[in-house]
Order: structure tokens, then C-alpha cells, then sequence
């Protein structure tokens, strides 16, 4: 499931952020872009992810600046300032000027003071680190909550055109049934004509074919199935329900199917494959279910 969650980090002299970015896959896989010298924070934030997200491939990027104790000190190159009181007491002795070589003086020589960055450190303490990690998280997953609750009512949605369907084809299945078995009994009797045929043995006979015929059995699954679906779409958020919705649907597709190969009717076919178009989109949204 889609989602983005962010955190800003702040230890000591080191700050940065930290970046979630999750998309669609049936298995948790993070995929982690670290600053040079921040390799060994990938366990630690493997770990404080795993523990809030279940499933989606989730880029982790971490990024590290100098904190509030960088940015530049001023230093005193001591060999250039040797280098110019040398030369003021070599002036002074070779002719005669007298006078103290004082800070105002060496204040305004070019070089003696120079400004020094402070030097970087990309290393960052573990609990900072976490607590970044799990602010983050927080917010991902609160997004693809978001995104879960409109999914959800999409679900529903397909869940309802699929149960119209079936709606649909137990109307019609009874009156294709009837006309099928008396369809049967004509065809027997022009085959029969002027043989003695036992009544009760022909009725027992049309009656086998027309039970393989008979869709109620798969209606009843296909709409227990339905109501299952309905069962876990109300559980806690929390609750991870994606490989059970999976499920579900390849045995709803399963029922579906033997609907249609057993249907014999241009009208229940329609139907049917109108069904499995529903339950198609429907499987592909589950892509995105935790």
C-alpha cells in the first residue's frame, strides 16, 4: 500500500531526517539509502520498521547534516604569525624603529586568522535514530490507514456488483432448469417414439442431467464467501487480512467459474462474465490490502 512518512533527527552534533516511502508488494522489503558512514544504522532501522509495517516494498532514506555544534571555529595559523613577528624584529633591528607589535597590528595581517569548518560526523545515537524510525512509521501508517478506508469501500463496492450478479443468475437459473428438463423429455420421446419406455425411469434420467445443471450448491458458496469477505473487511486495522482475502477470492472465483460451465444459457453467461470482471478488479485492488 502507498503511503510517506518523514521524521526529523536531532542529536548532538549531528541532525538530518529520515523518509519512508512505501509501495505495493505482497512481502515487507526495505530498501535503504544511507549517507557514507551511516552503514551500521540499517539494523537498527530494519528493526523499528519492521515493527510497525507488515507488508510493501518501503524505500528508507537517511539523511545526516552537521547540528547545532557545527559549522566553523577560528583558528591562528601559528606559523605565519611566527613568520611575521620574525619579520617586524628584523625590521626593527636593521633600522632602529622602535614600537610594540601589538593585536591591533597582527589583527589586520592577512592569514594569521583563519576560519576552520567543523569537521562532520554521520554518526547519530541509537534511541534518536529509533525515535525517528518510529515517528516515521507512525505517520506512514496512518496515511495508508487513509488510503486502506477508501480502498476498503472500493472492495465493497465489487463485493456488491458481484452479489447482483448472483442475484441475477438465481432468478433466472429455476426457469432455465424447467425449460431444460422439458427440453429433455421432448428429445426422449421423438428418440423413443413407438418403444415402451419405463415413465419413472425416464423421469429418474432427466433428473440426473438436470441436477448437473442445478447452480443453486455454487450460488450458496459463492455468497458465503461474500459474507467472509464482509467478516474481515470489519476487522481492527491492525489485523492483517490480505492473504485471507486472497484466498477467498480464488474460491469465489472457483464458484464463478463452475456457474458459468455449467450455466447452458446465453443470459447467465452474461452474467457470469460480468462477475468475473468484477472479481478481477477486485483481486488486483487486493494487491494493495496488509
Amino acid at each position: 500500500m502507498t503511503g510517506f512518512g518523514s521524521a526529523a533527527l536531532a542529536a548532538d552534533d549531528v541532525g538530518g531526517s529520515l523518509e519512508l516511502r512505501s509501495v505495493n508488494s505482497r512481502h515487507l522489503k526495505l530498501n535503504f539509502r544511507l549517507p557514507v558512514g551511516a552503514e551500521g544504522t540499517e539494523e537498527l532501522l530494519r528493526e523499528a520498521i519492521s515493527a510497525g509495517v507488515r507488508r510493501g516494498h518501503v524505500d528508507v532514506t537517511l539523511r545526516l547534516h552537521p547540528g547545532a555544534a557545527g559549522g566553523t571555529r577560528l583558528s591562528v595559523d601559528e606559523s605565519r604569525l611566527s613568520q611575521y613577528l620574525g619579520a617586524f624584529r628584523d625590521i626593527q633591528a636593521a633600522h632602529g624603529i622602535a614600537g610594540p607589535i601589538d593585536l591591533a597590528l597582527l589583527s589586520r595581517l592577512d592569514g594569521v586568522f583563519v576560519e576552520q569548518a567543523e569537521e562532520r560526523s554521520d554518526r547519530v545515537a541509537a534511541e534518536p535514530l529509533r525515535a525517528a524510525a518510529e515517528e516515521a512509521v507512525r505517520e506512514l501508517v496512518e496515511m495508508r490507514s487513509r488510503e486502506g478506508q477508501r480502498l476498503a469501500s472500493e472492495l465493497r463496492e465489487r463485493l456488491a456488483a458481484i452479489d447482483t450478479r448472483l442475484r441475477e443468475v438465481e432468478q433466472l437459473a429455476p426457469k432455465r432448469l424447467d425449460a431444460e428438463r422439458e427440453r429433455l423429455r421432448r428429445s426422449v420421446e421423438e428418440l423413443t417414439a413407438g418403444v415402451d419406455v419405463d415413465p419413472d425411469r425416464l423421469a429418474r434420467e432427466i433428473a440426473i442431467l438436470a441436477d448437473r445443471w442445478d447452480v443453486r450448491e455454487e450460488i450458496v458458496r459463492a455468497r458465503a464467501h461474500l459474507e467472509a469477505f464482509e467478516d474481515l473487511l470489519e476487522l481492527p486495522e491492525d489485523e492483517p487480512v490480505g492473504k485471507r482475502l486472497g484466498f477467498l477470492s480464488q474460491e469465489l472465483l472457483r464458484e464463478i467459474n463452475t456457474i458459468g460451465s455449467k450455466a447452458n444459457d446465453a443470459t447467465i453467461a452474461r452474467h457470469v462474465v460480468e462477475a468475473k470482471n468484477e472479481l478481477e478488479t477486485l483481486r488486483e485492488q487486493l494487491e494493495n490490502v496488509e
